[in-house]
């Protein structure tokens, strides 16, 4: 793995502005990075604020300790955020925490490494883990999976609506040689997609289905903002920053829920709505996405979309 690859951090100001950050706070960035939102973040804080980094790339670690052994005020954890809880409740800030920021997706330097397999564009093993030591490896899933569960994985997290046709064509060529390398993999694809998208390389959305599986980001994604609104206090801020539309629709579904209460279960007569029914959210402005000037410096922002809500329950 190579940590020479370098990472623009996407809605930097907007993210962390909306986290309304207090110099006193204890806020977690779930998705650390290479530690832009993390670093501006400290800025912000004062001497008695705490910030918790979490992820699983190893060398977004490495990066994590070095700042942290620069500053007293940060420590970072290789776990996923969708542990974020059980972190805070051995680190006994469970429930006290300011404010949450969660980054999703791939950063910039583990889609440019090609060595991390995560790439249509640039050859390398096929692997797609951001934790390398962890889990079943994309060479490992393509080669032992059912035609069914690629054509799956293919369709539901990459919607992508050739799915079977290209689900076939893996596992017919896996039958005659192992698919190693990811150029390999994309031009079988590439082959297989009948019609491509202008402006798109046709194996883009086989990998992304890929990419979210082999990681179980949306099972993360769930996992995670459950365990956010029980780590906040009360006042405290949930930002999320999404760059795909399955992402972006469980946070939406998400906040929007939990900002609405449960009031409608009960029956309409009732005099008073029991705490338990009432929201626990309330949703701070609206989606925020990129600006021009951003776009122009950083293409890959342009599909981001951020969201904001903050804990009244």
């Amino acid at each position: 793995m190579n940590s020479n690859f370098s990472h623009i951090t996407v809605l930097l100001d907007e993210a962390v502005e909306g986290l309304a950050v207090r110099a006193d706070g204890c806020y977690i960035d779930g998705t650390f990075g290479r530690g832009g939102h993390s670093r501006l973040i400290l800025q912000t804080l004062g001497a008695e604020g705490r910030l918790l980094g979490f992820d699983k790339d190893p060398l977004a670690i490495a990066t994590g300790n070095a700042l942290a052994a620069d500053d007293g005020r940060f420590v970072v954890v290789q776990r996923s955020f969708a542990e974020l809880a059980e972190e805070a409740a051995v680190r006994g800030i469970d429930g006290k925490i300011s404010g949450i920021l969660l980054d999703l997706g791939v950063s910039s330097p583990q889609l440019d490494d090609a060595e991390r397999g995560f790439s249509f564009l640039n050859d390398g093993p096929l692997d797609m883990r951001m934790d390398p030591d962890r889990g079943v490896s994309a060479a490992q899933f393509i080669a032992t999976a059912s035609e069914e569960e690629i054509a799956r994985v293919f369709k539901e997290y990459g919607e992508e609506r050739f799915a079977k046709r290209m689900a076939r064509a893996v596992v017919q060529r896996r039958s005659e040689q192992a698919f190693e390398r990811t150029a390999d993999l994309a031009q079988v694809l590439t082959v297989a997609n009948p019609a491509w998208e202008k402006g798109k390389n046709p194996a883009t959305r086989a990998f992304q289905g890929l990419r979210i599986y082999i990681n179980n980001e949306l099972g993360d994604l769930e996992r995670g903002l459950d365990a956010a609104l029980e780590s906040l206090e009360v006042g405290g801020r949930l930002v999320v920053i999404s760059f795909h539309s399955l992402e972006d629709r469980i946070v939406k579904q998400f906040m929007r829920k939990h900002a609405k209460g449960e009031a409608d279960k009960l029956p309409r007569d009732l005099p008073i709505i029991p705490k338990a029914f009432e929201p626990r959210l309330k949703l701070i402005g609206k989606p925020v996405f990129a600006s021009e000037a951003e776009l122009k410096a950083n293409p890959r922002s342009r599909s981001a979309v951020m969201r904001i809500a903050e804990k009244v329950r």
